[in-house]
């Protein structure tokens, strides 16, 4: 495997565009070395930008990133880094949890007012379906 990439090479590897490349330097979560105008990547910097992304992908925001990379950078032996970014991925996880929860709830709350909607459709009296529907024909309270 190479030492050094093109940012073309990370973006064909990752599946992402060089500006998005060029986003994560833009809040200094890359530093690549540079020779003139083109940007210099190492194995370091690929790391990086592989946590970025899975980072990213499972719901961080670009200041928890931060937060985790600068402390990948100090020099421990890394148990301070794997303590907090533990603790980061368990808040994380109860969230998106949470939201598993709402959305649950949301999707069901639809499917009932989809089958509502049919079977007025079909020509149903909403008389009839007060009692297979209550919620929905309920008044709003204030």
């Amino acid at each position: 495997m190479s030492e050094h990439y093109s940012i073309s090479d990370l973006a064909g590897e990752f599946g992402i565009t060089p500006r998005t490349i060029r986003f994560y330097e833009d809040h200094d979560l890359l530093a690549p070395e540079r020779s003139g105008q083109k940007r210099i990547y190492t194995r370091h910097d690929r790391g990086r930008l592989a946590w970025i992304l899975r980072a990213k992908r499972v719901g961080f925001s670009l200041a928890e990133i931060s937060n985790m990379l600068d402390l990948y950078d100090l020099d421990d032996d890394r148990s301070q880094q794997r303590h907090v970014t533990l603790e980061m991925c368990r808040d994380q996880l109860q969230s998106l949890q949470d939201q598993r929860l709402d959305l649950d709830a949301t999707i069901d709350e639809l499917s009932v007012f989809c089958d509502l909607l049919e079977k007025l459709e079909s020509g149903a009296d909403p008389s009839s379906l007060k009692q297979s529907f209550p919620s929905f024909f309920q008044e709003p309270r204030p």
